[in-house]
């Protein structure tokens, strides 16, 4: 990782976002298989939905019918996964930012993946953006697989398996692995020699 880190610049540092989990979540799913674009358009007219607030609460999505929220250009999968999301979090199953203090990363994740539309991925990104967890390593995340590709000289993308091995080596600071693994990509695909 020296030689990534030298290549890249040594300023990799977690951005954490000061956002409560029900609108990180909701974000998440705004965001999926969109443009980072068209998902900021859409969730300009989601919360354009509910005037006077700056992010509706769960209870006011809840009392929304779908076709409202479709209107914000969500679609039909996606009024869904907010609905659900919602309804979580007024049972309890999301927990909220303090709660979160309690919690180890494997009980949030657990948690978080029992909602429809939240995948290992967005719990594991909620984990390192939104509560600044250090020991974070999305295996699964298709950039910081090409980034140990590409950091290690490998012939092809490493599977899940062996970046999670091979992770243990970077224990407690994961999170600024994967970090690097990102920048090395983009240093790559930006023109920079490796």
């Amino acid at each position: 990782m020296r030689r990534v880190i030298d290549a890249v610049g040594k300023d990799a540092r977690l951005s954490v976002r000061d956002e409560e989990p029900f609108q990180s979540l909701v974000r998440a799913v705004v965001n999926q298989q969109l443009s980072g674009k068209a998902a900021a358009t859409i969730l300009g007219r989601f919360k354009a939905l509910y005037p006077g607030a700056a992010f509706p609460s769960p209870e006011d999505v809840l009392r929304t019918h779908a076709n409202r929220l479709r209107s914000a250009g969500l679609s039909r999968p996606k009024v869904g996964y907010i609905k659900d999301i919602a309804r979580q979090v007024t049972l309890g199953v999301v927990p909220t930012l303090a709660e979160c203090d309690g919690l180890e990363d494997a009980e949030i994740v657990n948690r978080l993946t029992q909602i429809k539309g939240i995948g290992r991925w967005t719990a594991e990104m909620f984990l390192m953006f939104n509560l600044g967890r250090p020991d974070v390593l999305p295996v699964h995340d298709l950039g910081v697989r090409k980034g140990f590709q590409i950091a290690f000289k490998k012939r092809k993308l490493p599977e899940p398996e062996l970046l999670d091995r091979h992770g243990e080596i970077w224990k407690p600071h994961r999170s600024t692995a994967a970090l690097y693994l990102w920048r090395i990509v983009d240093f790559v695909e930006d023109g920079g020699k490796w």
